[in-house]
């Protein structure tokens, strides 16, 4: 810690759940100054006050010297980033956890004029505040950062910044920004590590998989009927077609090049669309895009988004004359859902999101894992569901709750399970507003409260169920609630906790916890991976706990894809490390680990696709040996960049395949020619009167053979010769990227203690990252490697790379020279210089002329019509 202090600042990244805020009471102890904690919601500065007098006071009391409020510090002050800014700008005090739908946009900000902040850093400087611990800093607003920032300026202190989630993904001013007020990363340590420590215990993810209710699915196919009808009436619009073939880009494209280099989207569209309906692409066209060969695309559902986001609102002045049609097309749209604030989507809208993410069989789900689990583990059982409202308006003051359950919510899930509660589970409800516990803990609860010095509870029966009692708030039992029930539960006085992700979603600690079911349709990685972090945590006396995350997935009947409830699951999965379900084992992030299925056809599969998760769910015993096992594997856990094979078959197999093909139709090619010539040849031995004749009739079978079969064969050796390349060069661009950051300063740790790593896994994906350096280092790089690999779109700078294979068949490919390199010309050069010294043969190309514009276009263009759409990956992985 000494050593870590000599700046002023110690910067932790641990994963949620591992006991950061044990670290930073410990630091804080250590330092033993007077100390300001800030926290991100109160639920948490509450946690903050009460483990700090459990563990290092051991009393339940909260001593005089301690305070939550801004206005009155003492040796130990513990208050929310929103009650800080708030205080500084003289503004009422935000509540963290209204948990309504209404407040999702709660956190928004006034900007700050901080007329109070000379008053709050002078009460600060009188108590001699000489530390600040900033939990979770990734919650900053701008606003909030420039008034901590001003408050730090004043007092100078020791900075303890701790978080699990760090803002890898900002811009490097924002990074600055960020390690301004934290100091540069001095730790991260990842969830494998903290596992072989003991402080975290094994666990995995699984996906229960639901359908559609046949009201929401009707909903959804009269969606698809109505969308698909109105795509055949737009796809042969004549009033569109009229209206294209008169626009400037069609009839003068010269005169218009900056016009369709900057609107390329709209420019290929229109293109696209054209075609579709027979019209010929002029010449001009044709050397504008540089390609006569190219294959125009089919006009789909894609494109179709495209053409009428064009049509219908960029370019009123050229459209005008067909300002009638636009309205009455517009207004089909909306009355199809298929229009919001402008944004076109033919394929999916936001009530169709919302019938999957919020569909009511969700609820059949959960009932169904929470009995699993109860079977599994019986009074053991320690299950918290996590959802994104309270759903008030299904709790009733009457004798009887009948209401339909057609919402998810906490009460709703309460109420399915309570209703059908057979083998009486202890069910309990834990809100900001809400409190229900079972009546067979009350004496618990009272006990406990008692400890607190709070008398005088109110509470009453539920009213329609007597078994349940409702903890009336007060202002007295509003700072301790959450303990209390938090305590009784690991008692085992409630088997099943229902509560938000506001309140319990992040900070919360409960290490008793084995069970969690995301109910939540958060997809963001910060928020998604803290709710996570409550099931992982050891519990001490408990060797053997294991953690099951569970997530819900309603599932798109009408989608091949399954819908947006899985690409939402898929885009949280990014941030979930753990042990995979493949063949080969081992440990990482991204939900392919979990075997998703591509597509789901039949009902019957789904119910299968589950029975399969339970059945791997309930051995919990061998889940600990496959994190043994998955561990063994490596000793860090590895950020690369990941460039998948996208052929169902294995890739040596297809690459091989690519090879043996055309060899095959080069030696078909071969023997056409010769089963020609001993066939015609004999025939017409006796008209061939001399040499020549026999020359003359050997070049026109080689013609027709190489006509039949010789493309075939240049196309599959183009195929294969894609597949060597990859893997050969993505090391040689690795390292030339290292040396242009190297130069440019991004990276300044010195060369010799890093090395680029690329590798070929068994399915054929290449890999690759930065070994060395520091964490903000090794993303930078794979950050720049990322745009460098992915499709090039609008870059200052890019790269045309040349070459030539067996020196006769010419190679061209388009890569982005990263923003990072591309702020000034001579990083950019540089970067090319390198290219040139360890890739090979390239142009850089100042996307900013209109020369380069022009090559920009077709590079563009090639894209749109390439075999491989290269969906580059960032993954992380345990590796030795």
């Amino acid at each position: 810690m000494d050593e870590y202090l000599k700046d002023r600042h110690l910067h932790v990244i641990a994963p949620p759940g591992s006991g950061k805020t044990i670290l930073g009471l410990e630091v804080a102890l250590r330092i033993n100054q007077p100390t300001l904690i800030l926290a991100p919601t109160t639920a948490i500065r509450n946690q903050w006050v009460q483990k700090f007098c459990e563990l290092f006071l051991q009393t339940d009391i909260t001593p005089d010297w301690i305070s939550r409020d801004i206005y009155n510090p003492k040796f130990l002050t513990v208050v929310t980033y929103q009650g800080l800014y708030a205080a500084c700008n003289n503004l009422k005090a935000i509540d963290e956890e209204s948990e309504c739908e209404d407040d999702l946009d709660k956190n928004e900000v006034i900007k700050s004029s901080n007329k109070n902040l000379i008053n709050i850093v002078q009460g600060l400087k009188k108590q001699q505040v000489g530390v600040i611990v900033v939990d979770e800093a990734h919650h900053l607003k701008n606003e909030w950062w420039q008034t901590l920032t001003k408050v730090k300026e004043a007092l100078d202190p020791i900075i303890v910044g701790l978080t699990a989630t760090p803002p890898y993904d900002v811009t490097p001013l924002e990074w600055q920004r960020y390690t301004e007020l934290n100091g540069p990363v001095d730790i991260e340590i990842s969830v494998p590590e903290l596992v072989i420590e003991g402080d975290l215990c094994p666990h995995q993810d699984y996906i229960f998989y639901a359908l559609p209710s046949p009201t929401e699915n009707q909903h959804i196919i009269e969606f698809r009927k109505g969308i698909e009808n109105l795509f055949e009436v737009i796809k042969n619009d004549e009033t569109i077609i009229t209206a294209l073939a008169n626009h400037p880009i069609w009839l003068n494209p010269t005169d218009n090049l900056e016009w369709i280099y900057t609107n390329l989207p709209f420019y290929s569209a229109s293109l696209i669309y054209l075609n579709a309906n027979r019209q010929v692409i002029p010449e001009t066209h044709i050397e504008i895009i540089g390609d006569k060969s190219l294959k125009i695309p089919d006009f789909d559902y894609q494109w179709a988004e495209t053409l009428l986001e064009f049509y219908l609102f960029k370019d009123p002045i050229n459209f005008k004359p067909f300002v009638e049609h636009q309205k009455d097309l517009e207004h089909k749209l909306r009355r199809k859902g298929a229009i919001e604030n402008r944004q076109i989507n033919l394929s999916q809208n936001k009530q169709i999101t919302n019938i999957l993410t919020t569909s009511i069989n969700k609820l059949t789900a959960i009932q169904q894992i929470v009995n699993f689990e109860y079977k599994q583990l019986g009074s053991a059982l320690r299950l918290v569901i996590l959802s994104d409202f309270i759903r008030k308006e299904f709790y009733v003051n009457t004798s009887e709750n009948n209401l339909e359950l057609n919402k998810i919510g906490v009460i709703t899930i309460f109420e399915k399970l309570r209703r059908e509660n057979k083998t009486d589970i202890k069910i309990g409800v834990l809100t900001g507003s809400i409190v229900i516990i079972p009546k067979s803990a009350y004496s618990a609860f009272e006990k406990l409260a008692a400890k607190y010095n709070i008398k005088n509870i109110n509470c009453n029966p539920v009213p329609f169920d007597d078994n349940y009692i409702l903890i009336e708030q007060t202002e007295q039992l509003k700072h301790d609630v959450v303990h209390v029930i938090t305590h009784i539960f690991q008692q085992g006085e409630i088997e099943v906790l229902i509560g938000t992700k506001s309140l319990l979603g992040e900070g919360w600690d409960a290490p008793a916890i084995n069970t969690l079911i995301l109910a939540s349709f958060v997809g963001s990685f910060v928020s998604s991976n803290q709710m996570r972090g409550r099931a992982i945590r050891t519990h001490r006396g408990c060797i053997d706990k294991t953690g099951n995350i569970w997530h819900l997935a309603c599932l798109d009947p009408t989608s091949d894809m399954g819908g947006e409830d899985i690409k939402l699951l898929k885009r949280r999965f990014k941030s979930f490390v753990g042990v995979s379900f493949k063949k080969e084992g081992g440990i990482e992030n991204g939900a392919s680990r979990l075997n998703i299925p591509k597509q789901f056809r039949l009902a019957g599969e789904v119910d299968q696709k589950n029975l399969e998760t339970i059945h791997l769910a309930t051995d919990r015993q061998s889940l600990k040996m496959q994190w043994d096992h998955a561990l063994e594997k490596g000793i860090s856990l590895v950020e690369e960049i990941k460039i998948p094979f996208l052929e169902e078959q294995p890739y040596q197999a297809v690459k091989q395949l690519y090879l043996r093909k055309t060899i095959a139709n080069l030696i078909a090619t071969l023997a056409f020619g010769f089963s020609m010539f001993f066939e015609i040849f004999l025939r017409s031995l006796r008209h061939m009167k001399s040499p020549n004749d026999v020359y003359a009739y050997l070049k026109i079978m080689g013609v027709i053979g190489f006509l039949l079969y010789g493309g075939l064969a240049l196309k599959t050796l183009r195929l294969y010769i894609k597949y060597r390349d990859i893997s050969k060069d993505i090391q040689k661009i690795g390292e030339a990227l290292l040396n242009g950051l190297i130069t440019t300063g991004i990276i300044k740790t010195e060369h010799s203690n890093l090395h680029v790593v690329s590798s070929m896994d068994s399915n054929g994906a290449v890999l690759c990252h930065l070994e060395g350096g520091s964490t903000f280092e090794r993303s930078s790089f794979i950050n720049a490697l990322q745009e460098i690999l992915a499709p090039i779109d609008n870059p200052r700078y890019f790269i045309v790379r040349k070459g030539l294979f067996m020196r006769f068949l010419k190679q061209k490919d388009y890569h982005t020279v990263p923003e990072i390199l591309s702020r000034n010309k001579a990083s950019a050069v540089y970067f090319k210089d390198e290219w040139e010294k360890l890739v090979g043969s390239c142009d850089l190309i100042f996307a900013r002329t209109i020369e380069g514009r022009k090559t920009l276009l077709r590079s563009r263009i090639k894209s749109l019509a390439s075999e491989f759409e290269n969906k580059i990956e960032r993954v992380n992985k345990w590796r030795h």
